[in-house]
């Protein structure tokens, strides 16, 4: 299942059991029977079909979104081979120790805000009619290290933008993880017919405005004084670029 096709259930229980899965990321097949209070048999055969027509998959006992798996792609650096590839849901603690991480260093709110929002829904991949996310880590020796995010507004009118956040713990840096990280959010919006992408930063991260205008990222719009970090206002920087995808 694309992340971004539209959800269609000819049954409430399969809408039920897919919405189940969907909010934790992975679930026991029996504890989701249970919980949904379905008779085995009924619940077995929803499964069969939810498998069948490509929303759910089940690895023995459990059941996961079956949202389209994405390819690893390997990258040798100077003095470091790194992976990018799409987030799993073991991957959550690491990936939101990483952000916390970056975001620490006080210049990432978007940053912040999304390590917020793994934190509380404890789940990665989301694709339901209210919010659909995707997105890639960078790991070396299977550590997350980066990450890329693309945030999916289900409302038709903006359907066709993303917001996209992305970073790189310190130590990783100056390797061209980071550039790989946004190339592939950015082929990936691409390959599922985005056509512009946002990006806001306090004034202050100038690291983060220079990394994104050397990708060809322009600036929109300056909020004055739109965030307050340790008592001090500092403007918001909103950035963009509309994508390229010949």
């Amino acid at each position: 299942m694309e992340l971004t096709e539209q959800l269609n259930f000819d049954h409430e229980d399969r809408r039920d059991i897919y919405d189940h899965v969907e909010a934790h990321g992975a679930v026991r097949a029996d504890r989701a029977r249970r919980a949904l209070n379905l008779d085995p048999g009924a619940f077995g055969h929803h499964v069969t079909i939810l498998r069948r027509d490509g929303y759910i998959r089940r690895e023995g006992d459990t059941l996961r979104v079956a949202y389209q798996e994405e390819g690893v792609e390997e990258y040798d650096a100077t003095d470091l081979t790194y992976t990018i590839r799409a987030a799993q849901q073991r991957d959550l603690s690491g990936l939101i120790g990483v952000i916390r991480s970056v975001a620490e260093e006080g210049t990432y709110i978007e940053a912040e805000t999304v390590a917020d929002l793994l934190d509380h829904e404890e789940v990665i991949l989301r694709h339901n009619e209210v919010r659909s996310r995707m997105v890639f880590v960078a790991c070396v020796d299977e550590d997350v290290v980066g990450w890329v995010h693309l945030d999916l507004p289900e409302t038709e009118k903006l359907a066709h933008t993303a917001v996209l956040t992305v970073g790189l713990l310190p130590t990783y840096r100056d390797h061209g993880i980071g550039s790989a990280l946004l190339d592939r959010g950015i082929r990936w919006a691409c390959d599922h017919d985005f056509e512009k992408l946002y990006n806001s930063v306090p004034a202050t991260n100038e690291g983060a405005i220079e990394f994104l205008e050397a990708h060809g990222w322009e600036v929109e719009a300056v909020r004055e004084d739109h965030y307050r970090i340790s008592d001090e206002y500092v403007d918001e920087v909103m950035m963009a670029t509309f994508l390229d995808c010949a």
